[in-house]
């Protein structure tokens, strides 16, 4: 049976006091939201209905790349109200799944068999035990443990404040059925609200089975409604990936000092320090090793690199037994090849490294292409942007670059060049010549600094 998924996302969540609706504040760098959008991919539903409210068109514009039918919902009358916003596009012989956007963590594996239970033909619902459930809505059954109703916090006697076993909101059921109970809803409670929970009694008034499946555990159905629940959350969620990466042989020096923000692959052998972050897209090759403080964004990293402290790599192509670092920062468009070295405080952008070649100290190196076993010494820089434009400057084979020199860019140094230390090169360097810039060293005789005036 096709699957419908709709994701109730219209909340304003004051208790987070923020200016950015509830949906859109981050967990492990991307919105809430967008957490939950992810899972409903993995589930390959037929469509993603997302119910939204607050924020206005915030929402939509800051997922826009997402497929998804996004429905605004101007008044916000419950829950039930918000399901019946998204039902007109959702044919009759679907299953409807109901998800929040609040409620990142939920599991593929969760949800799967919560829809298996919903296309049995049942109602399914997702429940958890709770130590302390207040402020949820307890799950009423019979003697003979089976579903009676779900009864809200504000609308529970104090026999049904004492049961343990609560609503998580999410449940799946055929389209057809959820339809019918939708159109009967009332507000009569003391929220003057739609409730979507109202909809379990009226399945068992019709004698419709109502299947609950409770939850493992309590991180996977946690809601987030404030800036410490937001904190929760990071924990937990930054404690899961770290297990996963330590389940498939990565060492973690200290696991609660990861922080993985994406989607981060490991072959064999890899080892991760203290305080480093992955973001986006990460992979790294057999036997890598990176140490502390240690940001990664978007980049590839192949076997045998060795990233040393406090260096940041964004959108860049590593290439096999690089070593980077400490303090070294590599930006978009950089790619290096094989054995190639950049040391402390060297920052590259938009260049190619050819293989074999270093940059050891204190160098910017920008818009260049680098062949293969040059050496730049400390201190170089390539002056590639003149206010306006950007040029290239290319570096051939086995060019070896002294100490302080400024590159002005465009010029190429031919193969086998050598630079000579403090100079200003603004033509092309022939290959296998010494060319250098500097003016004459001249000593002034007699010279005296100047003195500070003497107080009267």
């Amino acid at each position: 049976m096709p699957v419908d998924i709709v994701i109730l996302a219209a909340g304003q969540g004051t208790r987070m006091k923020s200016e950015l609706p509830k949906v859109l504040q981050p967990l492990a760098g991307r919105p809430l939201l967008e957490h939950v959008l992810e899972r409903s991919a993995d589930l390959g539903a037929e469509a993603v209905h997302v119910v939204y409210g607050y924020g206005g068109h915030q929402v939509p514009q800051a997922l826009a790349d997402w497929p998804v039918n996004w429905i605004l919902q101007e008044q916000q009358l419950g829950t039930g109200h918000a399901v019946t916003q998204a039902l007109p596009g959702i044919a009759d012989d679907s299953l409807v799944l109901v998800l929040y956007g609040d409620v990142p963590l939920i599991s593929e594996a969760t949800l799967t068999e919560l829809l298996g239970k919903a296309d049995s033909g049942s109602l399914a619902l997702l429940s958890v035990m709770l130590a302390d459930p207040t402020g949820y809505g307890r799950i009423i059954r019979n003697d003979q443990g089976q579903v009676r109703k779900i009864v809200e916090q504000k609308e529970a006697n104090e026999t049904e404040l004492t049961v343990c076993e609560v609503n998580t909101g999410i449940l799946a059921c055929p389209a057809r059925h959820l339809r019918n109970w939708l159109e009967k809803l009332g507000n009569d409670n003391s929220q003057g609200e739609y409730y979507l929970t109202d909809v379990i009694a009226m399945a068992v008034a019709d004698r419709f089975p109502v299947d609950v499946l409770i939850a493992a555990g309590e991180i996977e159905v946690m809601g987030v409604n404030d800036k410490r629940q937001l904190a929760e959350l990071e924990s937990a969620n930054r404690a899961e990936k770290a297990a996963d990466l330590m389940r498939d042989g990565v060492t973690l020096l200290d696991p609660a000092r990861v922080d993985v923000r994406g989607k981060l692959s490991c072959g064999r052998d890899v080892v991760i320090d203290i305080n480093a972050i992955f973001e986006g897209d990460v992979e790294l090759g057999d036997g890598v090793s990176i140490g502390p403080n240690v940001v990664i964004r978007n980049s590839k990293l192949a076997a045998g690199c060795t990233v040393h402290a406090n260096t940041v790599i964004e959108d860049a192509e590593i290439g096999e037994s690089c070593e980077l670092g400490p303090f070294a920062r590599v930006r978009p468009g950089t790619v290096l090849e094989a054995s190639a070295k950049l040391g402390n405080f060297v920052e590259v952008k938009k260049s190619r490294v050819g293989k074999g070649s270093k940059i050891n100290h204190f160098s910017y190196i920008g818009d260049t292409e680098i062949g293969e076993r040059v050496n730049v010494g400390a201190g170089t820089i390539t002056c590639n942007y003149d206010g306006a434009n950007k040029f290239k400057t290319v570096i051939e084979d086995d060019v070896f670059i002294g100490s302080g020199v400024e590159l002005v860019a465009p010029l190429t140094l031919e193969k086998g060049a050598t630079i000579g230390a403090g100079s200003t090169i603004c033509k092309s360097a022939p290959a296998n010549e010494l060319t250098l810039a500097r003016s004459r060293q001249t000593t002034v005789k007699g010279w005296k600094s100047p003195r500070k005036k003497a107080r009267e």
